[in-house]
Parts: C-alpha cells; sequence; structure tokens
C-alpha cells in the first residue's frame, strides 16, 4: 500500500510587498470647480498616512485619484513607479460603508473578492477568508449574513474582504466614521494591530482628529480646494499605540497644533 500523500499546503496569512506612491504636479477639476492644482505628495512603502482637513477640501478625490478610479487632468499618479490603474493588484480599497452582499455570509462575503480575481481554488478561497475573519476577529460569524452582524462586525468583514486580497496599499475613505465612539476607537485599536502584522501602506481618510493622531505616522492637511496640502505634521508617538497613547502630554500637544491648523483653515474665505 502506497503511503498517504501530504497535503498540499493551504494559504498562509502574508501581505504583498508594500508599494510606495507619488503624485506629481497634478491638476483636477470638477464641472465649474478646481479641486486641486499643481498637488504633490509621497508615501513611502509600509507608511501609516492620514489626510485630514474641512469637508470639500477634496479627501476623497485624492483617494480615488490614487485608486485610479479619476485621472488628473495633467501630473501624474503613480504606484511603484507605474501609472496607478483600478486594477492594479496591490491596490486596496475600503468604502465608508461595508457594501457586503445581504445574501451571502461573512466568509462568502471575504471570498467574494479572491473568486472574481480568480485566486486559487475555492478550498485556498475559503481558507484565506477564514484567516482574514480570524485576523479581523470574527472567526465565529463565519456563517452569519450581514444583517445579523452589527456595523461594526459588517466594517471588519469589509476589510478582511479587502484584506485578503493581499493589497500592497490599502487605501481607506472614513470607514469607521459612522459607528459609535467605543466601537470607533476599539476598531483604531484592531487597524493598528493588523497593520503592524502585515504592514500595507496605509492611506487613511477621517475629519478626526484624535483618530488621525492615534493611527498616523504622518498627517497631510488638507486646505478647503484647490489650496491642496496646507501642512505636514510628522507623528512621532510610540509604537505600539494603545488606550493610554491617547492620555500623553504628547498625544495632547499634537492635538492642540493640529486643531490649531484647522481652525485656521477654516476662517479662510473660499476660493472663487
Amino acid at each position: 500500500m502506497l503511503p498517504a500523500q501530504p497535503k498540499a499546503p493551504m494559504p498562509t496569512l502574508a501581505a504583498a510587498q508594500p508599494s510606495q506612491f507619488a503624485v506629481e504636479n497634478v491638476d483636477f477639476a470638477y464641472p465649474g470647480h478646481a479641486v486641486f492644482r499643481g498637488l504633490s505628495l509621497r508615501a513611502q512603502p509600509g507608511e501609516f498616512l492620514v489626510l485630514l482637513g474641512p469637508s470639500g477640501c477634496g479627501k476623497t478625490t485624492l483617494l480615488n485619484l490614487l485608486a485610479g478610479f479619476m485621472a488628473p487632468a495633467s501630473g501624474r499618479v503613480l504606484l511603484d513607479d507605474s501609472p496607478v490603474r483600478p486594477e492594479h493588484p496591490a491596490l486596496g480599497y475600503v468604502f465608508q460603508s461595508p457594501q457586503l452582499f445581504p445574501w451571502l455570509s461573512a466568509l462568502e462575503n471575504v471570498r467574494f473578492g479572491l473568486r472574481m480575481a480568480g485566486r486559487g481554488s475555492e478550498a485556498e478561497q475559503r481558507a484565506l477568508a477564514i484567516e482574514h475573519l480570524a485576523l479581523v476577529g470574527l472567526a465565529d460569524a463565519a456563517d452569519k449574513l450581514p444583517h445579523q452582524l452589527s456595523g461594526g462586525m459588517q466594517q471588519r468583514v469589509a476589510l478582511a474582504r479587502t484584506l485578503a486580497l493581499q493589497p500592497g496599499v490599502l487605501l481607506m475613505d472614513e470607514p469607521f466614521a459612522a459607528l459609535d465612539a467605543i466601537t470607533r476607537i476599539k476598531l483604531n485599536e484592531e487597524t493598528l494591530r493588523i497593520w503592524s502584522q502585515l504592514r500595507q501602506t496605509v492611506v487613511f481618510i477621517t475629519h478626526d482628529i484624535d483618530e488621525a493622531l492615534f493611527l498616523a505616522d504622518r498627517i497631510l492637511v488638507l486646505a478647503p480646494a484647490p489650496g491642496g496640502i496646507a501642512a505636514e505634521f510628522d507623528i512621532a508617538l510610540p509604537r505600539p499605540r494603545a488606550a493610554a497613547t491617547r492620555q500623553l502630554a504628547q498625544f495632547a500637544h499634537y492635538r492642540q497644533q493640529v486643531s490649531a491648523c484647522i481652525a485656521d483653515l477654516q476662517l479662510q474665505p473660499l476660493a472663487a
């Protein structure tokens, strides 16, 4: 009798090599409304970059340019030194709302992106989906439908779905804005825990100064359109960060600086 053959190894939890991006002298406008003029910025591999600023300053527009959903009128958006495109395998996007399929279980919602991308066999896809649900703390919710999950749990499923594709860049558009304050703080901590393990390059949009300070390596404050980048703050708070981080005197100092910057921007007249 032949000896049993060893099973092929299942996928292991890993991220793609973190990517870098560059925005070079970008102009962008909607009809009758300029958003950016000559905008330039860079993010280094593995950096957690937060975009902060008042409503209407172009944060989501910038994220859509980084994702390749929109094209600049002039200038370039580069991902790993090549022009960005929406289907780039290094890109992952987490939206403001979870956008789950209500008829699919949590596991099948996570698996959906893998199916569409043709990543592996069904068994491999399910294994990756289960691993990433465990990563976001939802291993026991794999069979639940979205309506059986809280808002915070639904957003975790959406995050797991994106992470399962193992992107090198994670673009996050106010993903926790609709959640209650306690859940939001918990998911901030979970986001950093996951990022410390996978180390993607993250670009995160928020209106919340404390959230920005807690998460960021660097904060870019955007001025009202078409002002572009008004200020940049390197956030040298120790990592790993936890609830006690928010009580540090250094945290309060950064909060005062960033708050003053945004208050000044809000006093500026809007561009014609």
